[in-house]
């Protein structure tokens, strides 16, 4: 008999363990590889640019506040004083990309080409619609979970901000040309959708359900007892189940991949406030999503997951200054100016403000990269190491809405798949490579072309073809 990649205990009431793939009890010949996790992509998104270095005749010369200081071996000096420096702790693992370069496709709006085009590599259904643009293909967060997901189900789009809005509010996933996908909006319906929960429960029978809560390890601690026992384990993966089992009492999560109560309930208390312009709570909301999609990407509910913060120029959101003061609204910083078009009233300081933007979304990557790099799998590696997450902008600046130069910050090797520790920019300034990028991201998480080798056509056929080897290790 084959044995699967897991082994499975079933205590009260059904209760069910899952355990990492123990090597003395593999037939023999069994290859270690079947203990590696499958790898996943979470896109993380951000409108309108970043603050770098530009000169315009009206505004004057701007200074460089994201990129590093170098290209190469990324480093505490080099990253310091800019937006990525706040990811300076996860350094060795990051791959930060410049000269990234979308197709100045004519939707008739810079952000409907950036939104629209981010993850699908295409060009407009109907050419200068501008906000009632729809992109003309799939993208690829939807495309992984097609093909590579569990029972082929829906990968997680998740959003974060005020409803509507410009461009529709969510934007970025589509299920096929000029179908846009519905993102899941409120946190506490993203969970239950993760869960596959009806969210019925009220409190009072959750504060129930928490106090019923008994540890899963518990339930079966007979059998587990008598596995440990087991002659044919080897120190080795004695090991390997006293870490998965400490795992699993800290997280509570390996059976139905749930929450405990407790945190279900904090979510549940939390979640209303989601609707907002207001960017601490777009940020705290943000989070609560992060959470899931974590949760979602250990639990191997989905091998992807595309997160949007704001609507498609995320023109509704004040984020606030580091004193706690709410700026502008988003899209006005980005223009520089008290309008969203090319008048108004110049903002004086929209640059630093437009940075302090920037160190709010790279907080909230760093969020993300602390949680996923927190989650020790049962393999021994850290989560964020068997998958890649991408933070990625529409824009490449601010006030010209620059097709060019696009930020793409990579986090996790996708199991040995990247490149790490590193700044570089890709060869030939001003190349059309954006699709490149994404067939390299999805030939990372296990994506092929239809001969079996690295997906090399996704996207726009009019786009040059073939994956980034600059990227790959």
């Amino acid at each position: 008999m084959k044995l699967s990649r897991r082994l499975v205990l079933q205590g009260l009431g059904g209760t069910v363990l899952g355990l990492p793939l123990l090597e003395g009890l593999l037939p023999g010949g069994a290859e270690a590889a079947e203990t590696q996790a499958l790898p996943y992509a979470i896109f993380f998104r951000q409108a309108n640019g970043v603050a770098a270095a530009q000169t315009t005749s009206e505004l004057g010369s701007e200074p460089e506040r994201f990129w590093p200081k170098s290209m190469g071996a990324l480093t505490p000096e080099s990253m310091s004083g800019r937006a990525v420096g706040e990811l300076v702790n996860h350094r060795s693992r990051l791959l930060v990309v410049r000269n990234v370069n979308m197709k100045d496709f004519n939707y008739g709006d810079g952000h409907a080409r950036g939104a629209f085009q981010g993850l699908t590599a295409r060009g407009p259904v109907v050419e200068g619609m501008g906000g009632s643009s729809e992109a003309s293909g799939e993208s690829l967060d939807h495309r992984i979970g097609r093909e590579l997901n569990p029972q082929n189900r829906d990968s997680l789009f998740l959003y974060a901000g005020r409803s509507g809005g410009w461009l529709g509010g969510a934007c970025i996933s589509y299920r096929s040309s000029g179908v846009r996908r519905a993102a899941l909006h409120d946190p506490w319906v993203s969970y239950q959708t993760m869960i596959g929960g009806t969210g019925g429960l009220t409190p009072e029978a959750r504060e129930q359900l928490l106090v019923r809560q008994r540890s899963v390890n518990d339930l079966v601690q007979a059998q587990l007892n008598q596995l440990k026992q087991n002659p044919q384990l080897s120190s080795t993966d004695r090991q390997r189940l006293d870490l998965h089992l400490s795992n699993v009492r800290d997280l509570e999560v390996a059976l139905s991949c749930r929450m405990r109560a407790d945190e279900e309930l904090l979510l549940q208390s939390r979640a209303p406030g989601y609707n907002s312009s207001d960017g601490d709570v777009v940020m705290a909301s943000l989070k609560m999503q992060i959470d899931i999609a974590v949760l979602a990407v250990a639990c191997g509910t989905t091998r992807s997951v595309a997160i949007q913060v704001g609507n498609g120029n995320d023109s509704s959101t004040r984020y606030r200054n580091p004193s706690g003061t709410p700026m502008e609204s988003y899209h006005f910083i980005s223009h520089r100016r008290m309008s969203d078009g090319s008048d108004g009233t110049v903002i004086t300081g929209a640059d630093l403000m437009h940075h302090y933007v920037d160190m709010h979304f790279a907080g909230a990557f760093k969020y993300l990269l602390d949680k996923l790099a927190a989650y020790e799998m049962p393999d021994g590696k850290r989560l964020i190491d068997h998958g890649v997450s991408v933070w990625y902008n529409d824009l490449g600046n601010g006030p010209a809405h620059s097709a060019r130069n696009i930020p793409y910050v990579l986090a996790g090797s996708c199991n040995g798949f990247f490149k790490q520790g590193l700044a570089i920019e890709l060869p030939n300034p001003g190349a059309l490579n954006h699709k490149r990028m994404l067939n390299t991201i999805g030939s990372a998480v296990g994506l092929r072309n239809a001969s079996g080798e690295y997906l090399d056509d996704f996207g726009d056929p009019s786009l040059p073809k073939g994956v980034l080897p600059e990227l790959m290790a």
